[in-house]
C-alpha cells in the first residue's frame, strides 16, 4: 500500500511543477506583448516629451521663489498647506505632475470628500496651472503667477 501511496504521491508531485512550469509560460507570453508595444511606441517617438520630467534644480527654485523647494512638494502651490496636502496624496496626487493633470472639479470633491464642507472654502482653480509651471521647472512663471493670486486666489 504505502508503495502505491509513494507512486500516486511522485505523479501528482511531477503533475503539479508541470501545471506551474506551463502558468509561468502562459504568463510570460500574455505579458511580454504588452511590454514590446510600449518600447515600439518609444521607439517611434510617441513619448510625449511634457510626459519626461525635467531636471529639478532646487537651488533655481530657492533664487527665484526665495524659499527651499523638494521635488513633488505640493505645499509650494500657492493655497496647498500641510492638511491639503495630506488629502491629495492619500488620493494618488503626490507629485506636480499628477496635480497638473487633475480638473478643478476632482480636486474640490476630493478636499470635500476627505475634508468635509469647511474645504469648499478652498479654491483650486490655479492649482493645475502652478503644478503644471513647477513640473516643467519654470520657477519664474510660477513666481509671477503666485504673486498675482491675493490669498491664493485669481481675480475674475
Amino acid at each position: 500500500m504505502s508503495e502505491r501511496f509513494a507512486s500516486d504521491l511522485l505523479f501528482i508531485i511531477i503533475a503539479l511543477l508541470i501545471a506551474a512550469v506551463l502558468g509561468f509560460l502562459i504568463g510570460y507570453f500574455l505579458r511580454k506583448p504588452k511590454a514590446a508595444a510600449k518600447d515600439v511606441s518609444k521607439d517611434a517617438g510617441k513619448t510625449a516629451p511634457e510626459d519626461k520630467m525635467p531636471d529639478f534644480d532646487a537651488k533655481a527654485a530657492k533664487a527665484i521663489l526665495g524659499k527651499n523647494v523638494a521635488l513633488n512638494d505640493l505645499k509650494i502651490i500657492e493655497g496647498i498647506g500641510p492638511a491639503i496636502e495630506g488629502i491629495l496624496k492619500k488620493n494618488n496626487i503626490d507629485t506636480w505632475k499628477k496635480l497638473a493633470g487633475s480638473s478643478k472639479e476632482r480636486i474640490s470633491s476630493i478636499l470635500v470628500a476627505e475634508g468635509g464642507e469647511k474645504y469648499k472654502l478652498h479654491d483650486p482653480k490655479t492649482w493645475p496651472k502652478q503644478a503644471e509651471l513647477a513640473f516643467s521647472g519654470n520657477w519664474k512663471e510660477l513666481k509671477k503667477l503666485q504673486d498675482e493670486l491675493p490669498g491664493g486666489r485669481q481675480n475674475g
